[in-house]
Formats: structure tokens, C-alpha cells, sequence
């Protein structure tokens, strides 16, 4: 993983920590349902926004470095198969 993407996604997931913590802080203290869900449907997004990242990263490093070293199929194999992860 190249440095900068690697310390933007370590920086999301304490973000992402942070905010759980806080989700579980207002469960706890019985905060109204509807306040709790937009913290979660926040959360998610932020994970959205880190997996992006790190699809990118991949696409542009281990993608290249794969098909360059050879290995075509199974880098399109390991990329259907997230694909297919991503979508169930």
C-alpha cells in the first residue's frame, strides 16, 4: 500500500472508531432511535469512503504489479471476487 493512502486510511479508521464509540455512548444513554441511525448511516459512509480508497490504491499498485508480474488471472479473479463480496 503506497504511505500516503496507507496513513489516510489508518486516519478514517480512527475517525470510524471515534465514531462508534460515540454510537455506543448515545445507545447507552437511550438517545431517540432516529438520532442514533444517522450516526450509524454516517459510519457507513466513512467506511465507503475508506474502502474507495484502498480499492484505488490497489487498482493503481498490486493491480498493475500483477498483470506486469503475469499474473492476469488471478488478479481479475481476486477482483471478481470482491466485486461479488461487495454486492451481497
Amino acid at each position: 500500500m503506497i504511505d500516503q493512502t496507507k496513513a489516510d486510511v489508518l486516519k478514517r479508521l480512527s475517525f470510524i472508531e471515534g465514531h462508534l464509540q460515540g454510537i455506543r455512548r448515545m445507545v447507552e444513554q437511550d438517545k431517540y432511535c432516529v438520532d442514533v441511525l444517522k450516526q450509524t448511516f454516517a459510519v457507513r459512509r466513512a467506511i465507503e469512503k475508506m474502502e474507495a480508497l484502498m480499492l484505488e490504491g490497489h487498482l493503481q499498485t498490486c493491480v498493475v504489479d500483477g498483470i506486469k508480474g503475469g499474473r492476469e488471472e488471478a488478479v481479475v479473479e481476486e477482483l471478481v471476487g470482491l466485486y461479488e463480496l461487495s454486492n451481497k
